[in-house]
Formats: C-alpha cells, sequence, structure tokens
C-alpha cells in the first residue's frame, strides 16, 4: 500500500502514550494521597542513586495563542508570579517531607504556559528555593520553554547560571497568515537572536518546536518556515500534528474548520517537513522528534536508552518523575497522581497545607506489563514478550503487519522503516483498557 493510503486508513483519534494507562482510563475512585506518597517514598528509596525528576508547570500567558492544547492562564496582571512561586516550593517541600531527605535531581523542566511570563529575577527565585531542598547531580539535565517574543538575555543569563543548558523555543509557524489566526507572533530575527545568544552563554541544546496541520498553512509556508529553522541548525526539532480539540480547548473556535489542512492537504504538510528535515541532517527519534547526530537525544536513540514519559522524550531515565504546580502530573512509575487545572483551586489546597493532588491512578501488575511494551515501541522501535505474543495482541496487530508497518516472530515485535510514523497506531494494539472500554465519544487527536 502507498505511504498516502497508509496515512488515510490509519489517521484515526490515538493516544499519544505519554502514560499507560493513558489519563481518560486512570481508576480515579480508588486512589488516594496516602497511598500515593507511600508509592512515591518506595520508588524513591528503591531507585535513589538514579535521581528524579522535577516537572514544574508555570500556566500564565500575556495572551491566548488560539492553537495551543496546554493548561494555561492568561493575564497581563504579572503580581501573579511570586504567590505561585511561593505554593509551588511549599509543594516542593510536602515531598522533600514524604522522601526524608533532599532528593539528588537528574532532570528538572520549566513548562508553560510562558515559563519566559516570569521574570528572570523569579524565575531565580524559583530555582533557588527548589536547589535549597535537592542536590543537583553532575550529569542533570535543566531545561525550559520560551516564546522567542518574551525571552530576555537577563532570561538566558539567570537561568544558565543556576544550570540550565537546554532551551525550547516555540516557534509553530513563521506565515504571518498562521500567525495572525493562531494569535502567536515572532519573527526570524528575533528566533535567530535568542538562539546566537543562547549559544553564545553557553547552552549546549536548542529545540524548536513546530506544528503541521495548523489553520491556513501551506506547502510554500511551512517549506519557507522550515528552511528558516534549517539556518539556524537548531539541536533538536518537535515536529508536531495540530491536534484539533475544540470541545476541550475552546480558543481553536478563533477559526474554523474551513481554515485548518486536511487529508490529503494536511498529509503532504507532513511528507515535506519530514523530507526537508532529513535532507538536512535531523534523524528521526521515536515519534514527532527529530535531532542531529551531535544531540544527546539522538545518541540515547542509537544507544538504546531513550525514555519518554510526561515531559515527552528524554535522555535521562528516571523511574520517579515529581510534577508541582497547577495540572501537573507525577509518575512513582507504580501510581500516576494529577494536580488540580485551576490556579485557583491548586492555590486553596495549597493554603489549606494539602498536598494538592485530585486524581490518579494505581498501575496493576497488568498495567505494568502493558506500559512496558508501550515504552519499548516508543523509545527503541521493538519490544520481546518472552513467553510468546498474546493472540488478543497479536490479531490487533495483523492489519499493520500485512501493510509491513511492523515485523513479528513468535516473541518480537518490531517496527520497520516504513512504520516509524505510525507508532501511535502500534501501540493501541497493546492498550487493553482502550479495547475493553472503547470510548463513546472523542477522547483524542488524529494520530497523523
Amino acid at each position: 500500500m502507498e505511504t498516502a493510503a497508509l496515512l488515510k486508513k490509519y489517521n484515526i483519534a490515538a493516544p499519544r502514550y505519554t502514560s499507560y494507562p493513558t489519563v481518560p482510563y486512570w481508576d480515579n475512585e480508588n486512589f488516594n494521597r496516602k497511598d500515593w506518597l507511600t508509592t512515591v517514598a518506595k520508588t524513591y528509596i528503591t531507585y535513589k542513586e538514579e535521581g528524579i525528576s522535577l516537572y514544574i508547570h508555570l500556566p500564565f500567558c500575556e495572551s491566548l495563542c488560539t492553537y495551543c492544547g496546554c493548561n494555561t492562564r492568561i493575564t497581563k496582571n504579572h503580581s501573579v508570579e511570586v504567590p505561585y512561586i511561593l505554593a509551588v516550593l511549599a509543594e516542593w517541600n510536602m515531598y522533600v517531607d514524604a522522601l526524608k531527605e533532599k532528593p539528588k535531581l537528574k532532570e528538572l523542566h520549566l513548562g508553560g504556559g510562558t515559563p519566559t511570563f516570569f521574570s528572570a529575577e523569579n524565575l531565580g527565585l524559583l530555582i533557588n528555593g527548589i536547589m535549597q531542598n535537592a542536590i543537583l547531580a553532575p550529569d542533570a539535565e535543566l531545561s525550559f520553554e520560551a516564546h522567542p517574543a518574551n525571552t530576555t538575555i537577563e532570561h538566558l543569563t539567570t537561568l544558565y547560571q543556576l544550570g540550565f543548558k537546554r532551551l525550547s523555543l516555540g516557534i509553530q509557524d513563521f506565515d504571518p497568515k498562521v500567525q495572525f489566526l493562531i494569535n502567536r507572533f515572532q519573527t526570524p530575527e528575533q528566533v535567530a537572536l535568542i538562539t546566537v545568544q543562547a549559544r553564545a552563554i553557553g547552552y549546549t541544546s536548542v529545540n524548536f518546536d513546530l506544528i503541521y496541520g495548523l489553520p491556513g498553512q501551506s506547502i510554500y509556508g511551512l517549506t519557507d518556515t522550515i528552511n528558516e529553522v534549517i539556518a539556524m541548525q537548531p539541536d533538536r526539532i518537535a515536529f508536531y500534528s495540530y491536534a484539533h480539540v475544540p470541545w476541550l480547548k475552546p480558543g481553536q473556535r478563533h477559526y474554523t474548520e474551513k481554515d485548518i489542512p486536511v487529508g490529503d492537504e494536511k498529509f503532504a504538510l507532513y511528507h515535506l517537513g519530514r523530507k526537508l528535515l532529513d535532507d538536512a541532517g535531523y534523524k528521526d527519534v521515536g515519534m514527532d522528534h527529530f535531532a542531529l547526530k551531535s544531540d544527546s537525544l539522538f545518541q540515547a536513540m542509537i544507544e538504546q536508552s531513550l525514555h519518554r514519559n510526561f515531559m515527552g522524550y528524554t535522555n535521562q531515565h528516571t523511574h520517579l518523575l515529581i510534577g508541582l504546580g497547577v495540572s501537573s502530573i507525577s509518575d512513582s512509575w507504580t501510581a500516576f497522581a494529577q494536580n488540580p487545572k485551576t490556579v485557583e483551586a491548586y492555590l486553596d489546597k495549597m493554603e489549606s497545607g494539602i498536598l494538592p493532588v485530585e486524581k490518579g491512578h494505581f498501575l496493576t501488575d497488568k498495567d505494568l506489563e502493558v506500559r512496558k511494551h508501550i515504552l519499548n515501541i516508543m523509545c527503541k522501535e521493538n519490544t520481546i514478550y518472552n513467553e510468546g505474543i498474546p493472540e488478543a495482541v497479536y490479531k490487533r496487530l495483523l492489519p499493520l503487519l500485512l501493510d509491513k508497518l511492523i515485523s513479528v516472530t513468535e516473541k518480537e515485535i518490531s517496527i520497520t522503516t516504513k512504520g516509524k510514523s505510525f507508532l501511535r497506531n502500534v501501540c493501541m494494539a497493546f492498550d487493553e483498557k482502550l479495547w475493553l472500554k472503547q470510548p463513546k465519544t472523542q477522547l483524542f487527536s488524529s494520530s497523523i
């Protein structure tokens, strides 16, 4: 079957598999804070030497990017910064108390929202506060997301001095028509300046985020955008499919479905982007990610040490990920927990001195087994069943096998070169909870 036909066939609603079970299938009724903290402490003790990962969600933005699916709070009132930081630090201290010592930090990421909404001084207050109750591992990776239109030399310098070496810039598209529709404005000149400044300061990895399938996007506009990006030589590029979920994100109603490339038009954008990046020397890493051979993400893929968690792909493998702030998700490996999705609810919990987790899931032995196979497919592009592939899984995989997207032996499933664009579809074959309870409404974005 030709690639275009395969894209049509497998372009279905599918999870991105940053976790298993996926959030809609969590058993929230049986979740509680006490047992959650028990799993955190147990995992920490078991894997203490490897260190932990820390994600901090900074939700504030001055304006709404209408394409955005992230948890955000729109405001121009910067007086919100310090109270929010103090709440995050108080939450961190709750976890440190549960661990009974300062943990070793292997990975720290600031996401949003727009982390550079916060002043450089206040970001310093946040990170210094975290480090008072942590030990930074010598090989730790610290990274932050930034908006090119408001990132200053002070942001770059302050965070570099605190140990940050990785920077991710949200670009999406340089086409003025697209930028107008998605209400996201930055010029190639702004992005180039920040990239040059960051490298001069000492940042060792710069990532650009791009999206295909945005409203108003065209072959010509995306070609110009990617050529501009390639000229700046970022170390990594994330090339995501636009997720149109207006029932979850009303801001996406700023434009109509008529503005959005679909079908052959969207597939053409996808093919174009992949080809331009490949021709420029960017190698396919996992799902939606591309990296130069010199980047640590590519090296992790070659060494079979790539990992995937709620922060996406990483070359740092930890069993304990703690998420701080509004909507953040934590992972103790045997359990997941998520914070409230509104700033008010989060701050209310913190003011009451209550650990602000409001839902979660304790993984069963079966969950852990399925999770292992999904992680293997997402990160290593193969997985092995020591007792042989279960019949139900094999039946679900059969269409993918016939289309030569995977190869299968008695015990092993591997992704073919053609199959790299269909990782989400392959993972669905393992997803027991999805097959036991098919969603009655659309829960996930389309896979392509």
